[in-house]
């Protein structure tokens, strides 16, 4: 399926959908979806910009190494749960701080980076592994 309208669409429709997978992360604290449902849309868009493009445009566009983009995710999870041991509260607790941008004080917690590093994991993981699986099937 390497045909010219396929391959001139494929950035755009790229773009879209990481673009709405930033969206579904988001609102992944009050409604559905999350990290995990983000970073698979995130990870369907490399993966049809590998089919449309090749392999190694996509590796030119995440810039870092797929498995090392989901160690950072794992990493930053962790240390999010790892915060509430620090505050003598459970393990996983959410915790909510504010940051002040523009003058105005907004909402930031523990769960909202918990949910970005299952995101980083998922798109890190499944893209390896579908780039790993287009270069194999390209040979």
């Amino acid at each position: 399926m390497n045909t010219l309208i396929f391959r001139t669409i494929a950035p755009y429709l790229t773009s879209l959908m990481v673009l709405f997978s930033i969206f579904v992360l988001l609102r992944g604290h009050n409604e559905p979806g999350g990290g995990f449902i983000g970073g698979l849309i995130a990870a369907s868009a490399f993966a049809i910009y590998g089919i449309a493009c090749g392999v190694s445009p996509v590796r030119r566009a995440i810039y870092f190494h797929p498995l090392g983009i989901a160690g950072f995710g794992l990493v930053l999870a962790t240390l999010s749960g790892m915060l509430s041991v620090f505050f003598h509260v459970p393990f996983m607790t959410g915790l909510w701080g504010y940051v002040p941008i523009f003058e105005e004080n907004v909402p930031v917690s523990t769960v909202l980076f918990f949910d970005i590093g299952v995101y980083f994991v998922v798109v890190g993981a499944i893209t390896s592994v579908a780039l790993a699986l287009e270069e194999r099937s390209r040979d």
